[in-house]
């Protein structure tokens, strides 16, 4: 008998944390499930009811769409139920899909179905009366949602008239945040001391369930519209669903770009691939993709179920967040000594991949977000980015956790570790000394842009810093032995047969690597500058002192008064730079480069015409690919005129030059109100410089 009921408490217990999990989404705008683990749950006790029917009960997840609406607004009847669709997670359920539609409709040929992003957010009813806008309502529990005119209306996207002949008219779609506006809201929030948002469905839906309009329309909302409803189906001008995407946008509706008519289930998967490799680059959140039967004749003839259509189907993509435990904290160390705390997880599904570690950025991230040893933890993973802990579970968290602290010494070398003032990040001091720093350290100091030892790569840099000096055979450094390489001035004292033991280094690839590093030994002096991997010291900033101070020992002197003479030097930096020199054991490394003959060139002062011409005197900065000229090219280029090429903007530029892909530096350049020109308009200037104009 037991085993009789266990099935009923198990759906009982199902149903009430499906509705806990959806008043908390869908009415508290505060998710405190991923979306996975509450397809999950959903799906579990789907599987119970239809295995024993008469655990159905009315109010079950399973029969009703969303939440019930809130009571802070008024109640807006749906003249055509708000349903769902049901879920695929497979193609093999995107198969049977398809055997069910053709089969329902007699068919042998492949089915037309029109596709489309499936929008992560808050789905809305618009209604138009004569053309003009007169309700629009959440979907709520699909049956009755919550009368948000006030607040649609402020949404930009949205028409207010439509010129339609059409006596009503209802538009359905999804409303949602970007995500570049969902960052910047976030930012806001934090800067004000308010609770940031979950993720941007979660902002879009608070933002639209304000009781002012005025604070829906203060953050940035947009409407795609993706179904129609008419008062009288026969008047609508289209027979299929994909013409009646497209008459909406004649009546200046959004519609998904994105959107296609495929054939049969071969179209359908392919496009849930492609949609899937382009996922991470689209300015919106999406969790999958919708099918829908193509011709509105068949979907009307594939009717309904109890709650979804059955000529629609929603194909999700692999969850973006899992639950997993956190099992551990380890402390990562950084080129430039950065402390990382990293999460080491039970093994999880998440975002199309098996991810078991995940960044929680710094200290002060991981106290407000309080992740402990033991917690079970949110793990969201999106597209590429590196997986992050997102949140925690608090009623999930065993007894007897303890909160996390930064090492006070460094887990590699041993060194002390600081946190600058005003910094979020720890740092170990141990400089060139931490093998942690040495391999990165090393990496840049050879690459292109700094000494440029062409054949000095990751895999050759892990062998120097991990063989013995002693006889140059490689093995792990597990006793207190001197590496081949500790600092870069180490690398000037190799041999070619030192070289020629490391692994895959025959004679004459260890000759190459020897004779490469013996032509780095005269570098222009900025490039050496850059080299030492100071700390806030980029190339232009290099090249800047490099050309203020001409020599390595003027700079190398220079309290931080004097570097506040550099132009775009400020106070960081200038601290950055003296307290660098300032350290024994960098001034040991260099002094050691210069006694393995490493010269480094006084910098050629400034052209002779920097007062003169359109160039001259002018700060410029370059953002996005330019057609014609390499950022190099352009930078050599506009120096030679007497301008100087800056690495970002501020109120102290003349021009920022934005070619194809620019960033945020042409939107800053545009918030300060910097002239921003193209290519021809630097080549433009150029020449007016070249003719002395």
């Amino acid at each position: 008998m037991a085993g009789a009921q266990e099935p009923a408490a198990r759906a009982a217990w199902l149903r009430q944390e499906l509705q806990r999990h959806a008043h908390a989404y869908y009415v508290l705008d505060a998710p405190t499930l991923p979306d996975a683990e509450y397809d999950r749950l959903f799906r579990e006790l789907e599987a119970l009811e239809q295995t024993a029917p008469g655990l159905v009960t009315p109010d079950s997840p399973t029969q009703r769409v969303g939440a019930a609406p809130s009571t802070a607004f008024a109640s807006v009847a749906h003249r055509v139920p708000m349903l769902s669709l049901n879920n695929a997670f497979s193609d093999d359920e995107v198969v049977a899909f398809d055997r069910r539609v053709r089969e329902a409709l007699g068919r042998v040929e492949p089915v037309a179905y029109a596709v489309e992003p499936k929008f992560d957010g808050l789905a809305v009813s618009l209604t138009y009366v004569d053309g003009q806008l007169a309700t629009g309502a959440t979907r709520g529990d699909g049956e009755a949602g919550e009368d948000v005119t006030a607040n649609l209306r402020t949404l930009q996207s949205i028409p207010l008239r439509i010129d339609t002949a059409l006596p009503l008219l209802e538009v359905r779609g999804e409303v949602l945040m970007r995500r570049r506006d969902f960052i910047r809201m976030n930012e806001a929030q934090r800067a004000r001391g308010e609770r940031e948002f979950v993720n941007p469905r979660n902002a879009a839906a608070g933002s639209l369930r304000q009781l002012d309009p005025a604070v829906t329309a203060a953050r940035r909302l947009w409407f795609y519209a993706y179904g129609v409803v008419a008062g009288e189906a026969d008047l609508l001008p289209a027979d299929c669903h994909g013409a009646l995407m497209d008459w909406l946008a004649g009546l200046r509706f959004p519609v998904v770009p994105d959107r296609a008519v495929v054939a049969g289930v071969d179209g359908l998967l392919g496009y849930f691939r492609d949609i899937g490799e382009r996922r991470s680059a689209l300015p919106y959140d999406i969790d999958g993709v919708v099918y829908k039967v193509d011709a509105l004749a068949d979907q009307q003839r594939l009717g309904f179920v109890s709650r979804a259509p059955r000529f629609a189907l929603a194909h999700k993509f692999p969850a973006e967040e899992a639950l997993t435990e956190l099992v551990g904290i380890d402390v990562q160390v950084g080129r430039t000594g950065a402390l990382t705390p990293v999460a080491r997880l039970r093994p999880v599904f998440v975002g199309g991949v098996t991810v078991t570690n995940a960044t929680l950025h710094n200290e002060d991230e991981v106290r407000r977000k309080d992740v402990r040893v033991g917690d079970t933890v949110v793990v969201r993973r999106a597209g590429d980015v590196i997986p992050e802990v997102a949140r925690t579970v608090p009623e999930r968290r065993p007894s007897g956790t303890i909160a996390f602290t930064m090492p006070a010494n460094c887990p590699v070398c041993g060194s002390a570790v600081a946190k600058p003032e005003g910094e979020a990040i720890s740092r170990c001091t141990g400089g060139l000394f931490c093998a942690a720093q040495r391999k990165q350290a090393l990496l840049h100091f050879a690459s292109r842009r700094a000494m440029d030892i062409e054949g000095l790569g990751e895999k050759l840099v892990d062998q120097l810093v991990s063989a013995s000096a002693s006889d140059g055979a490689v093995e792990p450094v597990l006793e207190l032995r001197a590496p081949l390489v500790r600092t870069p001035a180490d690398l000037y004292r190799l041999t070619v047969t030192q070289v020629g033991t490391l692994e895959r280094m025959a004679e004459k690839s260890a000759r190459n690597l020897v004779e490469a590093i013996d032509v780095s030994r005269r570098p222009p002096l900025a490039r050496f500058v850059f080299a030492l991997g100071i700390r806030n010291v980029g190339e232009t900033t290099a090249r800047d002192l490099a050309r203020h101070f001409g020599t390595l020992d003027a700079l190398m002197t220079a309290a931080e008064p004097a570097l506040l003479q550099v132009p775009d030097v400020g106070p960081v930096v200038a601290q950055s730079i003296a307290t660098f020199f300032a350290q024994p054991h960098n001034r040991e490394v260099i002094d050691a480069l210069l006694a393995a003959g490493v010269d480094p060139q006084a910098a050629a002062p400034p052209p002779a015409q920097a007062g003169v011409g359109p160039v001259a005197g002018r700060t410029f900065v370059l953002t996005g690919t330019l057609p014609g000229l390499s950022r190099d090219a352009a930078r050599v280029r506009i120096e030679a005129a007497g301008g100087k090429v800056a690495g970002s903007v501020s109120k102290k530029t003349d021009y920022v030059v934005a070619g194809e892909e620019a960033g945020s530096k042409l939107e800053k350049a545009r918030a300060l109100g910097v002239t921003v020109i193209d290519e021809a308009g630097l080549q433009s200037l150029l020449q007016q410089a070249a003719d002395g104009d």
